[in-house]
């Protein structure tokens, strides 16, 4: 299905990530838009790592209603506002992908802010299901 890119001419990730994916001809890409730790009912966590579980299990849902599961995959695109942050977000996403054989790309960026002073992180994800 996906296979990962992890040159050994660079140095390896230090996450749980790949530096890259080669991934069999699509039958399906599924983008998410940008989802912040919001829950159903519109409220939304103080502490990052809070934020960054609700993130995820919003990713969850939009798989879910696609079909498809974590292990399609293949690009993970984090933003945290604050540089101290990163490693719990990273914590986070890490176990979120614990379970995923090929680990996708992964990009982490640290923006001044986000539509509401309270959002402390946004996750967005692309998933390709093989043709």
């Amino acid at each position: 299905m996906h296979k990962a890119l992890t040159p050994s001419s660079i140095a390896a990730p230090f996450g749980a990530y790949s530096h890259g994916i080669a991934s069999a001809p699509a039958g399906q890409v599924i983008v998410t838009s940008g989802q912040l730790g919001l829950a159903p009912d519109g409220t939304c966590p103080e502490g990052v790592k809070a934020q960054a579980e609700q993130c995820f299990a919003n990713i969850d849902a939009i798989l879910q209603e696609a079909g498809v599961t974590r292990d399609t995959v293949v690009r993970v695109s984090g933003f945290v506002t604050a540089r101290e942050d990163f490693p719990t977000y990273m914590a986070v996403r890490d176990s979120w992908l614990a379970d995923v054989a090929v680990k996708p790309a992964s990009t982490l960026l640290i923006v001044t802010g986000f539509t509401r002073e309270e959002f402390k992180v946004e996750v967005e994800v692309t998933a390709v299901v093989p043709a």
